[in-house]
């Protein structure tokens, strides 16, 4: 399924009255769950050959918000995550990272790739400048919005 039907679907459940929706897209299957608290949670199926179930970001972000970028927005642009998946600084295990800290990048640039649902989706730099700060370690899951590089 498109990460961009996702993110509408979970917009939608967020902004409305529904408790509970589920898509089945060909062998992909969605649950889209809203939780008791003021935040939805997203609860993702793989295949129906795999039953196995991921968590997923929070549908509202701005709880996380405050925690984590305050600070790097002072210090330059903040380049966030567009999905929830696996973080990885190369293309290949023992491959050069794309960037280093200290790299100068133009806007285009690839800076990572996160791995969403078998997917692998090259990050690309919105802004020119220098990477100051690389925020995840490669390897590591990342959530939708979730800074990702600060690029002064």
């Amino acid at each position: 399924m498109d990460l961009r039907k996702l993110k509408t679907l979970i917009d939608l459940v967020a902004e409305s009255d529904i408790a509970e929706l589920e898509v089945t897209e060909g062998e992909s299957k969605v649950r889209i769950v809203k939780s008791g608290g003021p935040q939805g949670q997203v609860v993702m199926m793989q295949p129906q050959a795999a039953p196995q179930q991921f968590a997923a970001a929070p549908v509202a972000a701005p709880a996380a918000a405050p925690a984590a970028p305050a600070t790097p927005e002072s210090k330059g642009h903040v380049v966030k995550s567009p999905m929830v998946g696996s973080f990885y600084r190369a293309s290949a295990p023992g491959a050069p990272a794309f960037v280093e800290v200290g790299a100068t990048v133009k806007e285009g640039d690839t800076l990572c790739i996160i791995e969403a649902m078998k997917l692998l989706n090259e990050i690309d730099a919105d802004a020119s400048g220098v990477i100051k700060e690389i925020l995840v370690e490669n390897g590591q899951p990342v959530e939708f919005g979730q800074p990702l590089f600060i690029i002064g």
